[in-house]
């Protein structure tokens, strides 16, 4: 069968329309072994490859771009059988679905399967940028969850979307609700169910009008869902179910060893696809080694992140958890929390505004003189002082890299959350009555954040807060259900 080299179709096609390398879709696809532009469509597993390299260039959940892909086209079709492109009466090309535009090239999303994946991922990406759409927490992009808008607005905002139906009554024929029930089937992912009213959406169903938005920011204190490829090579992983390690990538090799639910096991290389060429897993593998030092496979989907520096039973590993879980803390390089490690005051900043999904940026410039505005969180920064939650230490600065004690940590967090007043008193001998914290602690220690440092008649406001330490003290001023009686 007759072959197009990717060289020659780019020669008579235009450029590619983004700020992506032009190379891109070259580069991916030779990581794909992808070597000619397929006349018909590819085996299953190389389209998975395709549509996984692809969304993480974007920085994009591979499970969402897999989904849409599979919601647009079943089975990952880009072909029909007779080999001509697939084009829907609205003029949707290809696997992706993707309506010609200016500045995109109608015959590469023809017969450039690649570019047709690419073309697709960007509009994902400009639907998840957006201002029109409502928010979900902070909107991290590695959360499948905060995508939910996005992937509404891939396919329209119309009535037919409304996540809430008129009568109340969940639309599970929402496209996008479609969509999420794929990544529940074949990345097998339990994703949370978002608490959506039926006021939040104002449409009419005779109407080809969009939906109005009535609420355009959710908060939604839940363990939301991350996508399952971002492990590294050296991190260390938590088993969610029992399963069993492989000794290649497919549930058809060798059966080397049962692994049970809750074992932690290290990631020793970057993941690979499934072994089956056309087998339709949404899920990848990845290399592990187990605590007892046995090499094999497991799949992402049975696999989720844990720090490797903190160990089961610790005194702050649920804390810990909590926060991760909820996307307000993310550890530190090489997969590690930083069990120990002071906390620096830009990084309390950032768990502060990532706790309450404070609003970032249009904020005045506190105009301290080293956080310039080119500075990584000048915006994190200016959020918080603007809010009133943290302050400068004179001479215009903020010291961004000093250190934070206890009784200025009592200080934020009594901003933040203002525990009530009480007539009783606390029972620590170290901090000075009438002090500048001493209400602030007090306020903390009735309200159950905290019952001392190593002793209960020792609250250490002189010492450096250190990060473990700060996530127990986040947890039990978000969550009531952690806190000391």
């Amino acid at each position: 069968m007759k072959k197009i080299t990717i060289s020659a179709i780019m020669i008579f096609s235009f450029l590619a329309f983004t700020n992506i390398p032009v190379h891109a879709e070259s580069t991916i696809s030779e990581k794909c072994n992808l070597e000619n532009l397929p006349e018909e469509n590819p085996d299953l597993q190389t389209v998975n490859c395709l549509l996984t390299e692809t969304a993480l260039k974007y920085d994009i959940p591979p499970e969402v771009v897999k989904a849409v892909a599979e919601k647009e086209n079943g089975d990952w079709k880009h072909f029909d059988e007779d080999g001509e492109p697939i084009v829907s009466a609205d003029g949707g090309i290809g696997l992706m679905q993707v309506t010609n535009k200016p500045l995109l090239d109608e015959k590469r999303l023809k017969y450039d399967l690649p570019y047709n994946i690419k073309a697709g991922v960007e509009v994902l990406d400009d639907m998840f940028e957006r201002n029109d759409l409502p928010k979900i927490n902070g909107m991290e992009r590695n959360v499948i969850e905060h995508w939910y808008f996005a992937v509404m607005a891939y396919n329209g905002i119309k009535p037919v979307n409304s996540p809430i139906d008129r009568d109340g009554k969940h639309n599970d024929g929402a496209y996008q609700e479609q969509v999420f029930q794929i990544i529940e089937k074949y990345s097998y992912l339990d994703l949370e169910s978002l608490p959506f009213e039926k006021d939040d959406f104002e449409y009419d169903r005779e109407s080809s009008d969009n939906i109005t938005f009535n609420k355009m920011k959710y908060e939604v204190n839940l363990p939301l869902t991350k996508t399952r490829h971002h492990l590294e090579d050296g991190f260390q992983a938590e088993v969610t179910v029992d399963t069993n390690l492989r000794k290649s990538p497919t549930s058809d090799s060798e059966k080397i060893m049962g692994v049970d639910k809750g074992e932690k096991v290290e990631i020793t290389g970057p993941f690979v696809y499934e072994k089956v060429e056309d087998r339709k897993n949404h899920f990848v593998w990845y290399p592990v080694r187990t605590e007892d030092g046995q090499t094999g496979f497991l799949t992402s989907m049975y696999l989720t992140f844990s720090f490797s520096d903190v160990a089961d039973g610790y005194y702050a590993q649920e804390h810990i958890n909590y926060l991760y879980n909820r996307s307000i803390i993310n550890g530190i390089p090489g997969g590690k929390f930083g069990v120990g490690d002071p906390l620096t005051r830009w990084q309390a900043v950032l768990l502060i505004t990532r706790a309450n999904h404070t609003e970032i940026g249009d904020r005045p410039d506190p105009g301290f003189e080293d956080v310039p505005k080119d500075y990584p969180y000048y915006d994190e920064i200016a959020a918080a002082v603007d809010e009133g939650l943290f302050q400068g230490t004179g001479n215009n600065e903020f010291k961004p890299g000093a250190t934070l004690t206890r009784a200025e940590m009592a200080v934020v967090l009594q901003r933040l959350y203002e525990f009530p007043a009480t007539n009783e008193s606390h029972p620590f001998t170290d901090v000075v009555t009438n002090s500048w914290y001493d209400e602030e602690v007090n306020r903390l220690y009735h309200a159950g954040i905290t019952n001392g440092y190593g002793d209960p008649n020792t609250f250490a406001p002189k010492t450096t807060v250190s990060r473990d330490q700060f996530a127990v003290f986040m947890t039990r001023a978000i969550a009531p259900g952690y806190r000391v009686d």
